[in-house]
């Protein structure tokens, strides 16, 4: 198990049952690999919300609003129309050659997306996190993988503004499985 994700585990129970990916297959639908901390974390708990507030995308969601693969199209696209008719401005880290964004959570209630800052070159294991707020121009980078900033800013270890409801006194996670199925 990830160090990181393990590290979660002693922090916010995980669902009793594991259901892991066929990442192969998701990678090859979604063009790229995907960091081993994020497939480690979705196999570990699923998708779903962490403290009310941070909802993990995970591939084939039944709701396409928390599904990875259709986020991916659809953030795209939103962000692309965004950037055409302006004001708001791109965010400078993807001025680098090659850079480009992939959601990977969405922030409950605000609009909000935390995506991996990717790149051309870059292993997955390198991709960082970039925030953005949603309804707004504010976007934070987080020079770190997904999970440790999960993890960090549940804690308290590092401050958010887009997240400035967390960090929470009590640790919750929500399946996705169990709220859309309830």
């Amino acid at each position: 198990m990830h160090p990181d994700v393990e590290q979660l585990t002693r922090i916010v129970t995980p669902p009793a049952e594991r259901r892991p990916r066929a990442w192969p297959d998701v990678e090859a639908r979604l063009g790229t690999a995907l960091p081993e901390d994020f497939k480690d974390l979705v196999d570990t708990y699923g998708g779903g919300v962490f403290d009310e507030t941070i909802w993990v995308l995970e591939p084939d969601c039944a709701d396409r609003d928390y599904d990875l693969l259709a986020m991916k199209e659809e953030r795209a696209e939103v962000l692309t129309r965004l950037w055409e008719i302006g004001p708001e401005p791109r965010p400078v880290q993807l001025d680098a050659e090659g850079a480009g964004l992939l959601p990977f959570a969405y922030v409950e209630g605000t609009g909000a997306y935390l995506y991996w800052l990717t790149g051309k070159d870059g292993r997955p294991e390198e991709w960082t996190v970039l925030a953005n707020a949603g309804r707004g121009p504010e976007w934070e980078h987080h020079a770190v993988q997904s999970t440790r900033f999960i993890l960090s800013v549940i804690t308290g270890e590092v401050h958010s503004d887009i997240l400035n409801n967390l960090p929470a006194e009590n640790h919750t996670f929500a399946s996705n499985h169990d709220i859309l199925e309830a």
